[in-house]
């Protein structure tokens, strides 16, 4: 993995850990919340 890969991951979890931190930290809304994060979902065969 190149450090340019890695920044670039780096980077991309820092934004999803920011998302999870505004997410537990508002309190402005009661009501149920769904953060949306992306998923890699593998159809396997058992």
């Amino acid at each position: 993995m190149t450090t340019t890969e890695k920044i670039a991951n780096a980077k991309k979890r820092i934004y999803e850990l920011e998302r999870l931190i505004k997410f537990w930290n508002d309190s402005d809304h009661d009501e149920s919340k769904i953060v949306n994060f992306s998923k890699n979902i593998e159809n396997k065969v058992a």
